[in-house]
């Protein structure tokens, strides 16, 4: 199970990621630098998946 972290402050830069695309690539952080982007953060689920 990953280690859980608090969420980023308001206005705080956005921590390094990547992540998987409907295309099947990968988008990063470093790969959209420079340009607008809306970070959105989901807040926890409360179901238990097994």
């Amino acid at each position: 199970m990953p280690k859980e972290t608090a969420p980023p402050a308001v206005g705080a830069k956005a921590p390094a990621f990547s992540l998987p695309a409907n295309d099947d690539s990968t988008v990063s952080l470093a790969g959209i630098k420079g340009k607008c982007v809306v970070l959105y953060f989901y807040p926890k689920s409360r179901i238990v998946h097994f």
